[in-house]
C-alpha cells in the first residue's frame, strides 16, 4: 500500500476538524488530485488549507472552501449542476463525482481552454466548460438541480435563481468585490426562495462578459 504523503493526511484531517462530515464529499476530495489542478510551482502546497494563484489572476480556492461548498449542495447522483467561474477546473472536478452532469462556464479563454484539456486528460467526462458569461446563461442551456457560483456577486441576479428547478439550491459568494462576502445558500420552495447566510468567505469578482483578453 503507497504511503499517504504528510500533507495529504493534514488535509483530510483539516477538513474533518472543521466539520466536513458528508462521507461522499471527503472521499472526493481525496480521490480528485489537487496538485494537478494548481500551477506548477505550487504543486508542493497544494495541500495546504489555502487559496492558490492561478492564471488570468484569478484563484484555485482553500479545499475547506470547496468542500464545504459542495456540502452545502446536497448533491445527489441524478442531479444537472451549473458552476459560475470554472477558473482550473477543479471544483467541477469535485461536483462532478457526486452528480450526473457539470456545466461550468468561465470568462476567460484560457481558463476555460487550460481546464477543459485538464480535465478531459483526467477522465472527467460529465464536465461541459463553456466559454461565456456567468450573468447571461444561454436559454437552451436548460434549467438545473443546483447551481454554485465561485465568484463575488454584489447580489444575486433573479435571472439565475429564475434557473433552479423546483426544490433546487444555489450557493454564492454575496457581498462588495473589494472586501469580505458572505456564503448564502438559497433554496427554491413552492412559494419563491428560502435564504440562509452560511459563513464568511473572500472570493476574487464574479465580473459580466467574456474577457476581451487572456
Amino acid at each position: 500500500m503507497s504511503q499517504e504523503p504528510p500533507e495529504k493526511m493534514m488535509f483530510q484531517l483539516t477538513l474533518r476538524r472543521r466539520g466536513i462530515s458528508d462521507q461522499a464529499v471527503l472521499r472526493t476530495m481525496e480521490e480528485v488530485p489537487r496538485e494537478a489542478f494548481v500551477a506548477a510551482g505550487d504543486r508542493g502546497h497544494a495541500y495546504r488549507d489555502s487559496a492558490l494563484g492561478i492564471a488570468c489572476g484569478q484563484t484555485i480556492s482553500q479545499p475547506f472552501v470547496v468542500a464545504y461548498m459542495t456540502e452545502q449542495l446536497q448533491l445527489q447522483k441524478h442531479h444537472k449542476v451549473l458552476e459560475i467561474g470554472t477558473g482550473s477546473g477543479y471544483q467541477a472536478a469535485v461536483l462532478s463525482r457526486l452528480c450526473a452532469h457539470v456545466l461550468t462556464i468561465e470568462r476567460y479563454r484560457t481558463l476555460a481552454d487550460t481546464a477543459r484539456a485538464r480535465l478531459e486528460q483526467l477522465g472527467y467526462y460529465n464536465i461541459e466548460v463553456m466559454l461565456g458569461d456567468g450573468f447571461d446563461i444561454p436559454a437552451g442551456a436548460g434549467d438545473f438541480d443546483r447551481i454554485i457560483v465561485t465568484a463575488a456577486m454584489e447580489q444575486i441576479p433573479e435571472k439565475l435563481l429564475q434557473r433552479l428547478l423546483p426544490g433546487g439550491i444555489l450557493i454564492a459568494p454575496v457581498g462588495p468585490h473589494h472586501g469580505t462576502q458572505t456564503l448564502v445558500r438559497m433554496t427554491r420552495t413552492d412559494s419563491g426562495f428560502d435564504r440562509k447566510e452560511l459563513v464568511d468567505v473572500r472570493f476574487v469578482p464574479a465580473l459580466p462578459g467574456i474577457a476581451r483578453e487572456l
